[in-house]
């Protein structure tokens, strides 16, 4: 008789995916390489979302290169009321300069797009949300003055969750007041402001300057208000539209003029200086 086979178990041990390999869409829920979701501007190849971008990528994208003139790159924030929380504000500062590489949540300068020269400001939503603080509003003030100054466009790219810097208190509301004040003396003069709302744009940010464009521009599907809707439809027990604060809503409503593609921002931007700026 023969008796029982003989089986050898072997374990074998699951592969796992290594960490940084792929990103999931917050919107469609696909699973995307970040190889190809870099070489397509961060933008999901399957339902069209466009991620968050670090504000020099987008920078890059915009400007002709090597055209570009960084100003006021050395201003750093500092805890000038002493905040206390789970992290200090020091600590958040050094955090959030060493996983951007930037000493605050603005790049200012000038460049050009297709040869047409331009002020441009561009916010990262990777430090601190965006916020705007004391550094923040200060450079975008600054920015707009040169573009008053040198009778030339500004164009502000807005990414904030933040809206205004908590860590920095009243400094940072003040802010508010100064970039629309240099705003209003750049319209005043007669020259073209155009407002880029990114996903997100909220709160004080979209409470102030975001919101003065001569031409407002948005990202497709780019959350965009002032307070939450999580939270409004807490304060007001009543279920929101569908859609309430995404782009395509503001543009049905008439808050903002144009939803660009990324792809096609750049373009866009030089038609529009093209004509309404170009002396």
């Amino acid at each position: 008789m023969f008796g029982k086979p003989k089986y050898t178990i072997v374990k074998i041990k699951k592969k796992e995916m290594p960490d940084g390999l792929c990103t999931k869409c917050e919107s469609c829920g696909q699973i995307i390489f970040n190889k190809q979701l870099n070489e397509n501007m961060n933008i999901c190849s399957k339902c069209d979302f466009h991620f968050v971008l670090g504000a020099r990528e987008r920078l890059q994208l915009l400007v002709d290169t090597g055209s570009f003139e960084e100003y006021d790159q050395n201003l750093k924030p500092k805890d000038v009321i002493g905040f206390k929380g789970p992290k200090t504000y020091g600590q958040k500062i050094k955090q959030d300069q060493q996983s951007t590489g930037l000493n605050d949540a603005v790049i200012t300068g000038i460049g050009t797009l297709d040869k047409k020269k331009a002020l441009l400001a561009i916010t990262d939503s990777r430090f601190i949300m965006g916020s705007m603080g004391s550094v923040v509003g200060e450079k975008i003030t600054r920015v707009t003055e040169r573009a008053t100054e040198l009778d030339l466009p500004l164009i502000i790219v807005s990414g904030s969750g933040g809206g205004a810097r908590m860590y920095e208190g009243m400094f940072s509301l003040m802010q508010m007041a100064k970039t629309s004040a240099a705003l209003g003396r750049h319209k005043r003069k007669g020259l073209l402001y155009i407002s880029v709302l990114t996903n997100p744009t909220m709160a004080g940010i979209m409470a102030s300057f975001a919101s003065l464009g001569d031409i407002t521009i948005a990202e497709p599907k780019a959350l965009i208000g002032f307070t939450g809707p999580r939270v409004i439809e807490q304060t007001i027990r009543q279920k929101l539209p569908e859609g309430f604060q995404r782009s395509e809503f503001l543009l049905e409503h008439g808050m903002i003029d144009f939803i660009i593609h990324r792809k096609q921002l750049k373009s866009t931007l030089v038609q529009i200086i093209d004509y309404l700026a170009d002396k």
